[in-house]
């Protein structure tokens, strides 16, 4: 490992879970200066071993307490299934451990509520590992915003599907939404509601299939689309503005297109005339510096250990995105009524309509159906 800046303390780290994500976390652990990445565990000892074999000098251990006794120990980075979160992470801060947990923070806001709670009274940095708010495509637009240039958002459609894993613990929001919430709250802040609908198309009990609107104060709207069900793996935000219009695509060369283009209402000259001007300037894509999100997210929590700072993936937002989860749950559960963003009980009676599954409504056949709910007033919480 490369050695850590003069003016820099040295940092000891273990890294708890190697499944899917924890060999990424890992290899850009091993590479970054100032981290001395001690321990390595998992409950797999042939995981283990595999990576030892790579960073050799590695512990290894089976045992969770075995990390947490060893005082050597500045921070822990859990890559372990989400219903371990907030277990795991609520022992490391009581061990007086910093904290990086893979997204989403934990299983409810509840849980998120006792960890911040518990990070700040113990004066630890707890983060929740939402990596895209480290991608440099996401943060250009993040840019494009703040400048005024993209203009008030008028609405925006986002697609994050592909033939995916189905897990039997797990749905499609909880595994694919925390990505698309948690870029959205960093552009735009928190949403006023949230809606659902999805179905449970092939393992009974997991949702494979998820629809979500996002409304906000301003009257803008996102439509979020989340499958594990797809032909081809896409990734692809597309934001409309009063001013300009952007592409943002993951998997794409061209990450992000700006598109001068638009349609301008032209104040009528006499009553009852309308004119509207169509815009089509010129699409730019900027120049984007490569830099891998992990090594980034990684290299600002070692940077909040340090200063006693927040890290841009914060504790708090990674509440509110726990928060909209919980939200987009509920509206499943009422057939796809909006629920307000913090849910709350606004004085009104939850209609009764939820679900018989946790598919798409089941109506029998001989029954009439209902008319659809208005989408305003908001549905509150019972």
């Amino acid at each position: 490992m490369t050695s850590a800046a003069p003016d820099e303390r040295r940092l000891t780290i273990a890294i708890v879970g190697l499944g899917y994500w924890g060999p990424n976390l890992l290899r850009n652990a091993w590479e970054i200066p100032g981290l001395r990445l001690k321990w390595i565990c998992d409950l797999d000892e042939l995981a283990l071993e595999k990576q030892v074999r790579r960073y050799p000098g590695i512990e290894v251990t089976t045992e969770f307490q075995t990390v947490l006794d060893d005082r050597e120990v500045d921070a822990v980075i859990l890559a372990t299934p989400i219903k371990t979160h907030h277990q795991l992470a609520k022992r490391c801060l009581l061990a007086g451990k910093h904290v990086l947990v893979e997204k989403p923070l934990a299983a409810t806001v509840a849980e998120c509520d006792e960890l911040t709670a518990l990070a700040n009274e113990r004066d630890r940095i707890l983060m929740p590992g939402h990596t895209f708010l480290y991608s440099p495509p996401v943060v250009a637009v993040k840019d494009l915003i703040a400048s005024g240039e993209l203009g008030d958002l008028y609405f925006g459609t986002m697609s994050r599907v592909n033939l995916g894993i189905h897990q039997r613990e797990n749905n499609v929001i909880r595994d694919l939404a925390p990505h698309d919430f948690s870029i959205l709250l960093f552009w735009f802040g928190e949403p006023r509601f949230v809606r659902a609908i999805g179905r449970e198309t092939i393992v009974p009990g997991s949702l494979d299939v998820g629809f979500l609107d996002l409304g906000y104060d301003s009257g803008a709207l996102v439509h979020v689309e989340l499958s594990w069900l797809a032909p081809t793996k896409l990734r692809r935000t597309v934001l409309v503005g009063s001013g300009k219009m952007v592409v943002y695509e993951d998997t794409s060369s061209e990450q992000v297109r700006i598109y001068d283009r638009g349609v301008d209402h032209v104040e009528p000259h006499s009553f009852g005339e309308h004119q509207l001007a169509y815009r089509s300037g010129d699409v730019i894509t900027p120049r984007i510096d490569v830099n891998e999100p992990l090594r980034l997210e990684l290299e600002d929590f070692a940077h909040s250990i340090r200063h006693g700072t927040q890290p841009r993936s914060s504790m708090h937002l990674g509440t509110r995105v726990v928060r909209m989860i919980e939200a987009a749950e509920l509206s499943l559960e009422y057939n796809g009524a909006p629920v307000p963003v913090p849910a709350g009980d606004n004085g009104r009676a939850l209609p009764d309509r939820r679900r018989s599954s946790r598919g798409m409504p089941v109506v029998p056949s001989s029954a009439p159906l209902d008319p659809a709910p208005p989408l305003d007033p908001l549905v509150p919480l019972p």
